[in-house]
């Protein structure tokens, strides 16, 4: 009688527990006390900071401020290249998510942290920062890897693009030793982006348009940061011929498709100034727009670093 007694009232209880309309998977980072996300931040903090004391005594800011022109927009060419990629990245989840503006920041160390450790941890962390700070009704996990992959499938197509408009041109420099090497980069190109294709619908997990959004918006990033680097360019040296121009595009977007690699734009000014050694102001102009970018990449790595050593991560 008394377990009877038990079950009506446990019944009853649990009948007075009003209904909800629905359910939302919260995330859950807290684990017996412990705040992997928070502590996974604070990682990437600390992590950025060394790299960003190591590297800097690689720069020479001679030979950075040598070739920089003083104009105002040369300035405002760099900011918005620069910036190119956190911005379409906060327009893209921003339409996926209703993200509002405070993504920009968290997009923002995405970006440094892919450059200066290694690539797809700024996506481990925009992934922890949704998490914890949007509501989000499922895991982020699907939107971000889909993203990220997108972005590589636009990468390969617009560099296959770039390197037919620029073949006609590659004769102009001293590639026969390293004919097979760009054979194989190509071959992965093509063949990474056949294989997303061949399997899209078992790995994505976004919606046909949601897809297509991201891929234009991946697009038009790429083709604005190389038209804008293409400007940049121009205007440290305004009499080198656009063939120049062309050719130097491509091969940067072939060193972007690398994976796992950071410093893609050092590496890039490397290749330059090895396949431009007889064209010293092109290849002091490579060697200098690299160490720009890095330099920027450390400033707001220190701030955004000190920032949460000081304040703490609240983000």
């Amino acid at each position: 009688m008394n377990e009877d007694k038990s079950e009506i009232a446990m019944t009853e209880q649990l009948a007075t527990v009003p209904p909800r309309d629905g359910f939302a998977l919260e995330a859950n980072d807290k684990v017996r006390g412990i705040n992997w996300g928070r502590l996974l931040t604070m990682a990437l903090s600390v992590s950025v900071l060394a790299a960003a004391v190591w590297q800097a005594r690689t720069l020479d800011l001679h030979d950075i401020t040598a070739l920089i022109p003083s104009s105002p927009l040369f300035w405002i060419v760099f900011a918005i290249s620069y910036l190119a990629q956190p911005l379409i990245d906060m327009v893209i989840f921003q339409r996926l998510w209703h993200a509002g503006l405070g993504a920009f920041w968290a997009l923002l160390r995405k970006l440094i942290y892919n450059e200066l450790l290694l690539g797809y941890l700024g996506e481990v962390y925009f992934y922890t920062w949704a998490r914890r700070n949007l509501p989000i009704e499922a895991t982020p996990f699907g939107a971000v890897k889909d993203v990220a992959i997108m972005s590589a499938m636009a990468g390969n197509i617009m560099t296959l693009l770039f390197i037919a408009l620029a073949y006609p041109y590659l004769a102009l420099l001293p590639l026969h030793d390293h004919a097979s090497a760009i054979a194989w980069s190509l071959a992965f190109v093509v063949g990474s982006s056949l294989a997303l294709m061949l399997w899209r619908r078992t790995i994505f997990s976004l919606q046909r348009g949601e897809l297509w959004m991201v891929f234009g918006m991946h697009n038009l990033r790429i083709i604005a940061t190389t038209v804008l680097s293409a400007v940049l360019w121009h205007l440290v040296l305004p009499d080198v011929q656009l063939a120049w121009w062309l050719v130097l595009a491509a091969i940067r977007l072939l060193v972007s498709r690398l994976p796992f690699v950071p410093n893609k734009d050092v590496v890039f000014a490397g290749i330059a100034v090895l396949a431009l050694g007889q064209d010293v102001q092109i290849a002091a102009l490579m060697a200098m727009m690299a160490a720009l970018i890095l330099s920027t990449h450390l400033i707001l790595a220190l701030i955004f670093g000190l920032y949460d050593l000081v304040k703490g991560d609240r983000t």
